[in-house]
């Protein structure tokens, strides 16, 4: 083999590994298809955001954030309400429907009955993470003036505390009745909040909710409108020990100790 031919087999050679090296490093094309959720986006007025950690429901997080479980769903386009993926963010409240919530349940206010004061249009919704504390929800309640009726006879067995019982309990008898503390729509009917036991939530305007639990019969459906002083259900032991109705009230999905908003009495 001449020079000249043996330099131009190593030439070609050398751009043949080149040539090579460059297709195998050459970048992908990305289509966006890795790196996409496989969720709706959030919609562009959602005020109020939930990022779904284990252990979470939809019932449990509708009551911690003041909404309405079917809200969430349709506004997440959840085809199965039982059904949560973990880490994902959840819109839970958005600007049109909060209106227009607010608005309903304002109609449906009962005239002779002082109406509970919605305060949201002086403070913005704020996400789930930055929404006050305990204490500051308890505050601003006062500052609304609520007042709520006593849900049922009996004595309180055990009062509010943040970290271990998140409303009263009122002990009595199989089958007492349990009635609405307030005017409002019931937003849930059900037993699917683990430790709650038959369960109804009402809502009261934009801001309130009160929670009646371990009931032994729940006579309400939801999307009925009921008034302060209703029979909505039957006292029970249903997830509890003993009978008892475990009674909470929450300010944008932040409990606050009912004690407060109610008048006082002997039992």
């Amino acid at each position: 083999m001449t020079q000249g031919v043996k330099k131009l087999s190593i030439a070609l050679l050398v751009l043949a590994v080149l040539a090579g090296c460059t297709s195998m490093h050459r970048a992908p094309v990305d289509d966006g298809s890795k790196t996409a959720s496989p969720y709706p986006p959030l919609p562009k007025d959602c005020t109020q955001t939930w990022t779904v950690k284990r252990g979470d429901t939809l019932i449990g997080i509708a009551l911690n954030t003041g909404a309405d479980y079917r809200d969430i769903a349709a506004i997440n386009q959840l085809a199965d309400i039982n059904k949560i993926q973990l880490d994902r963010t959840l819109c839970v409240r958005r600007n049109a429907q909060k209106t227009k919530k607010a608005s309903v349940d304002s109609k449906q206010a009962d005239k002779s009955e002082p109406p509970l004061k919605d305060s949201s249009k002086a403070t913005a919704v704020k996400p789930v993470e930055e929404l006050p504390s305990t204490t500051a929800a308890t505050s601003a309640a006062m500052a609304d003036g609520i007042k709520f009726a006593w849900p049922a006879k009996g004595k309180v067995v055990a009062t509010f505390n943040e970290a271990s019982n998140k409303g009263i309990n009122i002990a009595g008898k199989m089958g007492e009745p349990v009635d609405a503390a307030a005017d409002g729509k019931v937003v849930y009917a059900g037993s699917g909040l683990r430790g709650y036991g038959n369960l109804v939530i009402v809502k009261h305007d934009g801001n309130y909710l009160t929670a009646y639990a371990h009931n032994s019969k729940i006579l309400v459906k939801e999307g009925e409108t009921v008034k302060r002083g209703q029979r909505i259900a039957d006292m029970g032991d249903s997830d509890a020990d003993s009978v008892m109705l475990h009674f909470e009230v929450r300010r944008q999905g932040k409990p606050v100790d009912p004690l407060k908003f109610m008048s006082q009495r002997g039992t």
